[in-house]
Order: C-alpha cells, then sequence, then structure tokens
C-alpha cells in the first residue's frame, strides 16, 4: 500500500480511517520542519507511538514532570539503561521503581497523547511505511484505531468550546469560596475531582497542566466543567512574591508529616496483612521510636481518630531551636524509615521488602506532583530515597 502525502489535503483522521479499515501493519511517520512524530500499526489497531525529535512525549520526561518519579532516580534509570540496552520502561521496573502495569498505563497515556494531538496539525508531510515495526519498545499497547478515530473527532469540537472559556495563562484559579450552585445539584467526575485537589489558588492553567496526571486535554477539559459549573473561579493574575519564611516552613513540616505517616501506616498494614494484628514483633519493634516528636508517626490510618494532628506535631517541633530543627526532625525520619525497611525484610523476607518499598515509593509521588518547587528546595525527596537506598543497602550486605 503506498500512502503518502500532506494533511493539507488529506486529514489525519482520514489515514487513521484507510489504515483501520484496511487492517494494515506498519509505522505511519508524520513530520514537519520542527517536529515529527511516528505511530505504529499491527492489523490496524495503534501498537506504539512516539515523539522522534522532541523529549516532551518521552517516558521518563513524562514521569518526572508528573511527579512520579525523582531526577535521580530517573538520571540512573537512564544510564542503566544505556549500558544494558533495555528500554527504559523495563529498566524502571528492573529497578523496582514501578510494576508492568504501571508502565504500561503510561505508555497508553502516552501513546493517546501524541496521537490525539495530530488531530490538530494543520499540515506536515506523511508517510506509510507498511511491514515496518516499531524499534525499541519495551512492550506494545493495543489501542483499536476506530474508537481513537471517533474520540480525537470529538476531541478537535470540544476543544473549541473549552477554548472558549478557560483562563488566560498567567491568571491563578482557586475554588469558589460561595458556589452559585445548590449542594444537590453538584456533580463532579472522577477526573474533575483530581484537579480540585490540585487547585490551591495559586496555580494558573500552564500550572496545572504540568503536574496533572491526566494529559493536557483531560485536565482542561476538567477546568472548563469545573468553570462553567462554577465550582471555581479565577482570582487575579499573577504577580511574584516571595513566600513569607514562616509560611513555608508550615508548607515543608506538613508534607513531612503527612509523607512519613503514610508511608509508616503502609508498612505497618503490610506486616499486619501476614503476620495479623496481634502479632507483637513489629509492635514491639517501632515502639522505640515513641520519644519526642517521633510520638507524632504512629504508623496508624491516616485518616483515622487515632492519628496525631498536624497542629499539635508542628507546635512540638516548633519547640527544637530553628538552627537545628530541620536537620533533627529528617535525619530521624530517614532512620526510622530506613530501619524499619530493614526489618521488614528480616521478618518477612526479600519479596514482601521489595513490595512494602515499593508502597513506601509511591507515597513521594504527591508532594512532587503537588509542591515540586519545594520538596526540591528542601532536599526532601533526596532525603526520602537516602532512607529506602540505605535500607537497600543492608539488605544486599546481608543477602551476600
Amino acid at each position: 500500500m503506498s500512502l503518502a502525502g500532506n494533511l493539507k489535503t488529506v486529514s489525519f483522521p482520514d489515514i487513521l480511517q484507510l489504515l483501520a479499515t484496511g487492517k494494515k501493519t506498519g509505522v505511519l511517520e508524520v513530520k514537519t520542519s520542527t517536529r515529527q512524530k511516528e505511530v505504529a500499526f499491527k492489523g490496524g489497531n495503534i501498537i506504539y507511538a512516539s515523539s522522534v525529535n522532541t523529549s516532551e512525549d518521552l517516558l521518563g520526561n513524562m514521569l518526572l514532570r508528573r511527579g512520579r518519579i525523582t531526577k535521580s532516580d530517573l538520571d540512573r534509570a537512564i544510564a542503566l539503561h544505556k549500558q544494558t540496552g533495555r528500554q527504559l520502561g523495563t529498566t524502571l521496573i528492573d529497578m523496582n521503581l514501578f510494576q508492568k502495569e504501571e508502565i504500561a498505563e503510561c505508555l497508553k497515556l502516552q501513546i493517546e497523547e501524541i496521537v490525539y494531538n495530530l488531530f490538530s496539525w494543520q499540515e506536515g508531510d506523511f508517510v506509510f511505511h507498511e511491514g515496518s515495526a516499531p524499534k525499541n519498545v519495551p512492550f506494545l499497547i493495543e489501542l483499536s484505531t476506530m474508537n481513537v478515530i471517533m474520540e480525537g473527532t470529538r476531541r478537535i469540537d470540544e476543544w473549541l468550546e473549552i477554548q472558549k472559556v478557560l483562563p488566560p495563562d498567567d491568571v491563578v484559579v482557586a475554588l469558589a469560596k460561595s458556589p452559585k450552585v445548590a449542594k444537590e445539584d453538584i456533580t463532579i467526575s472522577l477526573e474533575e475531582f483530581r484537579i480540585m485537589a490540585l487547585i490551591n489558588g495559586e496555580r494558573t492553567l500552564p500550572d496545572l497542566i504540568n503536574i496533572s496526571p491526566m494529559g493536557e486535554f483531560v485536565t482542561c477539559r476538567a477546568i472548563y466543567r469545573l468553570i462553567i459549573g462554577n465550582l471555581i473561579e479565577v482570582v487575579g493574575r499573577r504577580q511574584d512574591s516571595v513566600e513569607e519564611r514562616e509560611d513555608e516552613e508550615e508548607v515543608m513540616l506538613s508534607i513531612l508529616f503527612h509523607l512519613y505517616n503514610n508511608c509508616f501506616y503502609k508498612i505497618r498494614r503490610l506486616v499486619e496483612s501476614v503476620l495479623g494484628d496481634n502479632n507483637g514483633r513489629f509492635p514491639d519493634f517501632v515502639s522505640q521510636y515513641r520519644s519526642g516528636v517521633f510520638t507524632f508517626f504512629p504508623g496508624v490510618e491516616p485518616d483515622s481518630e487515632l492519628c496525631p494532628s498536624f497542629d499539635k506535631f508542628l507546635s512540638a517541633v516548633r519547640t527544637i531551636p530553628a538552627e537545628t530543627r530541620f536537620h533533627k526532625l529528617v535525619s530521624g525520619l530517614e532512620a526510622m524509615l530506613s530501619e524499619q525497611l530493614e526489618y521488614v525484610f528480616q521478618l518477612l523476607g526479600v519479596n514482601l521488602y521489595r513490595e512494602t518499598v515499593l508502597q513506601v515509593k509511591k507515597e513521594i509521588a504527591e508532594p512532587l506532583a503537588v509542591r515540586r518547587e519545594l520538596v526540591k528546595r528542601y532536599g526532601i525527596d533526596d532525603s526520602f530515597y537516602k532512607s529506602v537506598k540505605r535500607a537497600e543497602k543492608v539488605v544486599k550486605m546481608v543477602r551476600g
């Protein structure tokens, strides 16, 4: 099948239609002077897509932008990927940073974003290389091309309406203080709920798109629906200002409080799922940490009444001299986390230890996504991963 031309004369949806109905296998190449994308097909269905000369759609950058991985871990993964020749997605799985299902879901989102982006291209040369296969792919994700055509076409129409409502890029949005809608009439989707959780009265539309885990279109659609539903509102243009030191410290302490409480709860819950609630070995072990500010990290369910309040934790922390406050708190939490992970290995073995580490690592994703700049500035992410690496070093030594 000879298929080549320019999007000025043949639209991208029409190209997809031809390939789907013909049940074609091969790689479609579409490029302009500055951009190039490739979409791979098998039996007429889309199995892969990539951006050849840009990093915006690369898996690693996508995970980094969404706070799913730290820069240091990504750099290690890339270095290992180059040394071994194994694909980045496979390398991330080998490093126990992600499960295969998580990488598959990220790849699916990546493919969809690349393909849907092509629906907006008005020009660009294209050529279909029949029989070709995508190179350097960790594993393939099969998408129905006909479903993609319907969704992509619908998105084009919807995008025009969305653009009419979205605020300018320099305008800050916030949750509406007095929504002009009756409570019984409020119905929000999961996508809208996720976006509302990211809106803090300080972020602009580009900020929300950057940290959202759902891709640009889905994020903008959710914001559009929240605006017309009177659930969020604009609060003025962003002004460059410096946060008060005390406010910044409080935010940082809040991140540490919730992050480590979630981690210790995940560890305790996994141990109990194996040994039972009445097994005393693990509770006896963690009782050593019940002193000073560390009594505020008991490993109980974060949303339960048993969990200490952040306000009391904040008051206790601020009794520590400001010069040593951060170091004392973080170093103590580092030790608690690494020692509890090491003890899980001793109690339950390496497989359940690996599962625990994976569960714990997931907890850093939200603070990285929501307050990436502050997390980086205070080195909270580096400190967190230092604890995990310290435990890993001990496990390796024991295992020989």
